[in-house]
Parts: structure tokens; C-alpha cells; sequence
């Protein structure tokens, strides 16, 4: 027995080494790709440029692998090079910009051209010819002259289809960041409002702005956002999707860390608040940093109609965050382990309901989930025709077919349908998903402890929530840390004119955003005292005139 312990013992010893062996392996490997892709060219060296035309074209050419999209004109015998990408470059524009003002013998020298731009660095050339512009070079001189042609191709800015709101502006980002830039300039007339560029994506070149308002926004806030995005190292970044995961705290967490939004006048709203904004090429979608939990429930809408209206619709937002998460959970809680707070007048119907069903109400809820969100892909990838007629279908044939051949209870249905519903009505998608997402370990909670289970997930989300940070911020203010001056705007949506102070989140350099004096009211009731006073006769329009 001795001998096959050691003989056991040698064989494990010799395992360890080997793994060992293969870990150094593994690890190094793993680290020299790593300097690799770390010690990549990033392109931004500088290149004179050459007095012979054929070595700064073949520079050209050789950087560009010889694409077939690169077209070069030769221009005057051959001593002069036209080169643009056919793919980027507009011919019309092109024939305005270079050869017209020549035709017309404004100037027979292509540099003297009032719209050319200078340079004598070839890789400057190449990002250029990137970004759709032409190059025009000669043979003898040490300079290259830019003109940009780019080709435009975009759409017009219109609503965004997942934030229509009824009152208020309907017009939307677009894939162009220029226009978007546009958009919030028209919206932010000051010279405060300051836009930065940064290029992200090694291979990609994606432009990227960050925007804010000088003197609002807070250094320390802006310092950071521009930490982050230069910290980015990665070859593809193609959308501001891309950027949140690199920049936010905590990609682990089911809940967005940063506002996403494609309606030019709630980014104008959130800039002057004191928040930085980031935008990027291809995309309309605008990140909002920082971000609390309730500006997800907050819309355009809650403030183009009176308070209390206002009120009223965003108290019914965040009672359907309860009902989207809590709704399955507790149905299946109380049929499972607490039957007794049911009223004594729906014990009968409910027993009923379930008594034929042959499978437990976890299992139910979980089905019924899971058919919601197949319905919902569904609808979503779809055409739009096809996609509500996947919605009548599923909801109406569907539902009523697995409830005749009792594979799921008529109340089950209902509970499902209002927590999808709850859902929706969260004025963000990101949101929306986080909520879909946590029904499912809650439901696996309830079916398991029942109510003490769906209390224990309750406090989880609640701590996750209260010790998740954006940027800095605490996710969960006003509510944590408590502030009661910014629960003018949460809750409840109280008078603009009492919105004094910016909210404290933002870390604004400037807390005052209005002056709540309101002198015209002051003055008429000043005037009514003096009219309802004794002794006195009211004045009349002809005295009060002169």
C-alpha cells in the first residue's frame, strides 16, 4: 500500500510540473501576442514628403496594399498626381473644387486653389484619403495639396423609433456626427458648449466627440471621460456600444451605467445640467455620463405637459419597475407555499385554475417567459407588417391554445402579459432588458423560498444597486446617499420654476440654474393687496396709463 501511495504520489508530482510547464508555455505565448498587438504601428509617424512624384505615389499605393478603389489622374504630362478613393470621393465635387476654378483661369496652379489645405507629412495624406478627401501632387515640389470631396450619403433626421414622445420635439440623431453636432448646437447656443474628438479603433479610426459645457460641467468629470477613451485599445470600435463596455465601472452589472439616447433636445437637457456627452461616427446613439437609475425613467414627455400630469405618468414608470420584476415571483410564491393570503372569494377560482395543470407554477412562469421573449425577437427581426402579425398571433392563438390544452393556467397568462407590458413602459430599452433579465433568477427564488426568497432578491438588487457607481456618482441618488432637494425631479416631476438648483449627481460647477423670483406674480399680488385694501379706491386704466 506504501508503494502505490508514493507511486500515486510521484505520478501527481509529475503532473504538476507538467502543467506547470504547459502554463509557462500558455502564459507566454499569451503575453508575447500581447506585446504584439501592443507594439503594433498605430500610424501616426510622420513622412516627408519626396520631391519625385513616383516615390510619394508608390508611398501611397503601398500603404494602401494596392487597393483598386484608389484612383490616380495624372495630370500635366505626367508631372502631376490626382488621387482619391472612388468609394469615398464625389466626382461632382471633385470637378467644382479642383478643375473648374482652372477652366475658368482663376489660377492655373492647383496649390494657389483657395479651398486647398497644405501639407508636406504623407501619412497625414493617407488619413485623409481615408476620410474621402483628394490629394493633388506634383513632381519637383515637396507639397501636397488636400481638397475635401467627400461623397455624402445620410438620412434625414427624424424621430427616433424607440423614443416617440407625444408632446415635443420629433427630430433624431442620424448616422452623421456633423449633423447630430448640428442638431445640439441649434439647441445650445452658447460659446460654452465645447466638443472634443478623439480617434478610437486601430484599425477602424472611429471619430468619437465628447461634448460638454464649459463652466458647467465638472473638470474632474470631463478629465475622466477623456482617461477612459484614451485608455481604449482595440482594433474595431464601430458604435458608442462598443465604447460603453470599455469605459463604464462595471460591465458585470445587469443595469446600464450610462444614458443611452437618440433625441438631440434630451442631451441638450442633460449637457446644461452639467453631464458630458459621447457621440460617435455611423451611429445615432449618444452616451450620457454620468447616469442614475432614475434618469431611465425620466422622458421628454414628463416635461412638455403639466406637473402633476407629469407626476402621475412617471409614478406609473416606476411602479411598473415592482410589477416587471415582482409580478411572476409573487404569483408563483403565493400559489406554491402561501396560499392563505388569498381572498376566501378567489380560492375556489384559482384552485381551479391550476388544479388541471400537470406542471408546477415555477415551470409555468419560466415556459411563459421564455415564449414572450421568442415573440419579442421575433417581431423585432421581422418587417414591421409581418412582425405585429407575429405579435396578434402569439398573443391571441398562442395564448389561447396552451391554456385549452392545459399546459399553463389562465391566470399564469395574465400575470406574464402584465409583466411584459410593465416592462415596455420603461422610456429606455436598455433598462427594459435589464428588468426582462432579473425576472428569472427571482422566479427561481420565489419557486424555491417563496416569500423569503423573493424578499432575499429583493435586497440583493437593492445593495447591487446602492453600491453601483457611474463615473463616480452613486447609481441610486437622491435615494443613496439621500438628498432631499433632488427629489424635485424624481419621484415626483414638481414646477420648472422651482427647479432652482441643478441636480447634485452631475457635480455641476454651477448649482443655480434658474432664478425662481417669478416678479410678475409678486407685482399682481402686490397690486390685488393694494386694490383689496380699505379706504382706497381702485384706480382706473386711464389713471394707471398716465
Amino acid at each position: 500500500m506504501l508503494g502505490i501511495f508514493q507511486f500515486i504520489r510521484g505520478k501527481l508530482r509529475l503532473g504538476d510540473v507538467k502543467m506547470g510547464i504547459f502554463t509557462r508555455i500558455f502564459r507566454n505565448n499569451r503575453d508575447k501576442l500581447a506585446d504584439r498587438h501592443m507594439s503594433e504601428p498605430s500610424g501616426e509617424k510622420e513622412v516627408q514628403c519626396s520631391r519625385r512624384l513616383s516615390e510619394n505615389v508608390k508611398y501611397i499605393l503601398d500603404a494602401f496594399h494596392q487597393t483598386n478603389d484608389l484612383k490616380i489622374r495624372i495630370l500635366k504630362r505626367g508631372d502631376a498626381a490626382l488621387l482619391y478613393f472612388e468609394s469615398l470621393a464625389e466626382h461632382e465635387k471633385i470637378h467644382e473644387k479642383i478643375f473648374a476654378p482652372l477652366e475658368m483661369g482663376h489660377t492655373d496652379d492647383v496649390f494657389q486653389l483657395p479651398n486647398a489645405k497644405k501639407t508636406n507629412d504623407l501619412e497625414e495624406a493617407v488619413r485623409t484619403l481615408l476620410r474621402g478627401h483628394a490629394i493633388y501632387m506634383e513632381e519637383g515640389k515637396k507639397e501636397i495639396s488636400q481638397f475635401s470631396v467627400t461623397s455624402s450619403f445620410g438620412r434625414t433626421p427624424e424621430e427616433p423609433q424607440n423614443e416617440k414622445v407625444v408632446r415635443g420635439a420629433h427630430d433624431g440623431f442620424v448616422e452623421n456626427m456633423m449633423t447630430n453636432i448640428n442638431l445640439i448646437r441649434k439647441r445650445v447656443e452658447h460659446r460654452d458648449l465645447t466638443i472634443k474628438y478623439f480617434k478610437l479603433g486601430k484599425k477602424t479610426n472611429t471619430n468619437v466627440s465628447v461634448i460638454y459645457i464649459d463652466g458647467i460641467a465638472d473638470p474632474t468629470l470631463v478629465q475622466e471621460v477623456e482617461t477612459r477613451l484614451h485608455s481604449v485599445d482595440s482594433d474595431m470600435i464601430h458604435s458608442p456600444g462598443h465604447v460603453e463596455e470599455f469605459i463604464e465601472d462595471q460591465s458585470n452589472s445587469p443595469f446600464p451605467q450610462m444614458l443611452n439616447t437618440e433625441r438631440p433636445d434630451r442631451v441638450a437637457a442633460n449637457l446644461v445640467e452639467g453631464r458630458v456627452a459621447i457621440m460617435a461616427e455611423g451611429s445615432p446613439t449618444t452616451l450620457i455620463a454620468p447616469a442614475t437609475f432614475f434618469m431611465f425613467y425620466q422622458a421628454p414627455d414628463d416635461y412638455n405637459m403639466r406637473w402633476f400630469t407629469g407626476t402621475f405618468v412617471r409614478l406609473i414608470r416606476l411602479f411598473s419597475f415592482i410589477i416587471a420584476i415582482g409580478l411572476p415571483a409573487f404569483y408563483i410564491s403565493v400559489v406554491s407555499f402561501h396560499f392563505e393570503v388569498i381572498p376566501d372569494e378567489l380560492i375556489i377560482p384559482v384552485k381551479a385554475s391550476i388544479n388541471e395543470i400537470a406542471y408546477p407554477p415555477i415551470v409555468e412562469a419560466l415556459v411563459m417567459v421564455i415564449i414572450i421573449e421568442l415573440i419579442r425577437e421575433a417581431g423585432i427581426r421581422l418587417p414591421a407588417p409581418i412582425g405585429q402579425t407575429i405579435g396578434i398571433v402569439g398573443g391571441l392563438v398562442i395564448g389561447d391554445a396552451v391554456v385549452r390544452a392545459g399546459l399553463v393556467s389562465n391566470i399564469m397568462v395574465i400575470v406574464v402579459a402584465l409583466t411584459a407590458i410593465a416592462s415596455f413602459v420603461v422610456p429606455s430599452n436598455e433598462l427594459s432588458t435589464a428588468l426582462r433579465l432579473l425576472t428569472f433568477p427571482l422566479i427561481i427564488l420565489a419557486g424555491t423560498l417563496g416569500f423569503i426568497g423573493i424578499v432575499f432578491g429583493m435586497l440583493i438588487i437593492l445593495t447591487h444597486l446602492t453600491r453601483l457607481h457611474s463615473f463616480g456618482v452613486p447609481y441610486f441618488a437622491p435615494l443613496a446617499p439621500l438628498s432631499l432637494v433632488d427629489l424635485k425631479d424624481t419621484f415626483v416631476r414638481l414646477p420648472m420654476f422651482m427647479m432652482k438648483l441643478r441636480p447634485k449627481d452631475a457635480h455641476a460647477l454651477k448649482p443655480v440654474a434658474l432664478d425662481p423670483s417669478r416678479e410678475w406674480k409678486n407685482r399682481d399680488e402686490q397690486n390685488q393687496s393694494k386694490q383689496g385694501s380699505p379706504g382706497e379706491q381702485p384706480s382706473s386704466t386711464t389713471d394707471t396709463k398716465q
